[in-house]
């Protein structure tokens, strides 16, 4: 019976939470729970001169937000010290690592030498070739060493879940016998990675595939402890548009940021699970239960993705779309109140009219900023008027301009009943009598109700504006037109 999945995310707190991260987070959530394993959260917290709390804070945040739970306890990595350096000690006597004394000026030496014989630099292993008498006398004295990893002949090959099977000549592997252990007794990334990996009962190491290079030693050392090798899964590198590895130059990288821009925690994973990843068909838009369903390593792809800002508004629109009003309300509540145009109370005690105003404005917007935005006509009295719609369609002709909402006035304030039923023949009527297409009576009025002239239908933003609101706004339009 194969044992229970056991995945890790293993960021390092030296930054926010960035997109490469969030996908492969969400790639080892995915499959933990496709599989029925777990996926469990490791900070790799050993760099402390770079290592804040902000940053794991940060990263904490960003997986919640997504939504990607771990099931056991976070891992932090510098408190397992002691077994880092337990482990390296179990290499020494195995006779896998020595103790090289050498000092950063020899090894600089050997370096230059290497460089002037057009080599690349390989350790050339003289500290191994000291007596055990020689390395008792140094380390009793007091010499700090580092510990090496003895490089075996042969080659390292796995079968790797992205890439299918890879190799290395174990001569092509970095500087030859790498440093397992450093002076201050510290372990070197790929022993403190192993070390942990094989006390956490790891069986898939899921990652990007900058980590390649490292996994030939991480697989030396999972032999040289006679530890079981988990399986391993390097994720293509994510691509800025211009195909350049994503950076900052390509705009927002931090998950972060994302959902201060109006990004919904569904759309991210929907957009970010596709970076590497093909579910089958044309299917795009899925929620998080339909990515659980249909992942498959199958499906992963050896290809660079490219991160498309356009893409994942795209894709968030679909979600603002597709989201139950009940879920999207108090998304958007806390937004606005946010913008300062009014407090999530306030929306509370106008429920129908709230669930309108979502219903109408989410058809044109991508993100919840973008709705907030086009909500403002709705919710703030004072309006801020698109200077070139005022220029075109009032003071282009301001005598029709002012004929025209005179005339809208009238035949909405006649009104027995405020409906869209009874607005339309009403204007339409009016529009006849001034010798006019119904739409030009519509866009003077569009923009003295809203100060814009891309809104929902006209009926539908009087609808929400209601009775009072909408002839003010006329009045103050024509003053306005008259004032001009």
């Amino acid at each position: 019976m194969a044992p229970v999945p056991r995945l890790r995310f293993a960021p390092s707190p030296t930054g926010y939470l960035h997109v490469g991260g969030a996908r492969t987070a969400l790639f080892n959530w995915l499959y933990a729970r496709k599989h029925g394993g777990q996926f469990l959260l490791r900070v790799e917290d050993t760099d402390r001169a770079r290592s804040t709390d902000a940053s794991t804070r940060a990263i904490f945040e960003g997986m919640e937000w997504l939504g990607l739970d771990w099931d056991e306890p976070p891992v932090y990595q510098g408190a397992n010290l002691p077994r880092h350096q337990a482990d390296a000690r179990r290499l020494l006597d195995a006779g896998a690592a020595y103790r090289c004394f050498c000092t950063a000026a020899e090894l600089d030496e050997q370096r230059s030498a290497a460089e002037a014989r057009g080599e690349a630099f390989r350790y050339d292993r003289r500290c191994d070739r000291l007596t055990a008498e020689e390395v008792a006398r140094r380390v009793e004295r007091g010499d700090p060493y580092v510990v090496r990893f003895r490089m075996p002949e042969g080659e390292t090959a796995w079968v790797d879940m992205v890439h299918g099977r890879i190799a290395f000549p174990n001569k092509d592997i970095g500087e030859g016998d790498f440093i397992v252990l450093r002076s201050d007794g510290t372990p070197i990334y790929n022993m403190a990675v192993v070390s942990d990996d094989i006390a956490m009962a790891i069986t898939l190491v899921m990652r990007g595939d900058d980590h390649i290079s490292n996994t030939p030693k991480q697989i030396l050392l999972y032999q040289a402890l006679g530890s079981p090798l988990p399986q391993f899964a390097h994720l293509p590198m994510i691509h800025g548009t211009d195909g350049k590895k994503l950076s900052k130059r390509h705009g927002a990288t931090a998950v972060g940021d994302y959902r201060h821009l109006g990004i919904l925690p569904e759309a991210m994973n929907n957009f970010l699970a596709l970076l590497g990843w093909n579910p089958g068909g044309d299917r795009e838009v899925m929620t998080r239960a339909e990515m659980v369903e249909l992942f498959s390593e199958d499906g992963l792809s050896r290809k660079a993705a490219v991160f498309d800002p356009q893409k994942l508004e795209w894709m968030n629109g679909q979600h603002l779309m597709a989201m139950p009003l009940d879920a999207l309300a108090p998304r958007v509540a806390e937004a606005v109140e946010g913008a300062g145009l009014a407090t999530a109370a306030d929306l509370a005690a106008r429920p129908d009219f709230f669930r309108l105003l979502l219903e109408l404005l989410r058809v044109r917007a991508r993100t919840i900023d973008e709705l907030v935005r086009q909500a403002v006509p709705y919710l703030r009295d004072a309006l801020d008027f698109d200077a070139d719609a005022v220029a075109k369609l009032w003071l282009k002709d301001p005598a029709q301009a002012d004929a025209l909402l005179g005339a809208s006035r009238e035949a909405l304030a006649g009104l027995s009943s405020w409906d869209a039923a009874a607005m339309e023949p009403a204007l339409r009527a009016a529009a006849e009598g001034m010798g006019v297409g119904a739409g030009k009576l519509f866009q003077p009025l569009r923009l003295a109700l809203t100060g814009v002239t891309a809104t929902p239908g006209m009926f539908d933003v009087l609808m929400l504006l209601g009775r009072d609101r909408s002839l003010a706004r006329i009045d103050a339009a024509r003053a306005r037109i008259g004032a001009a």
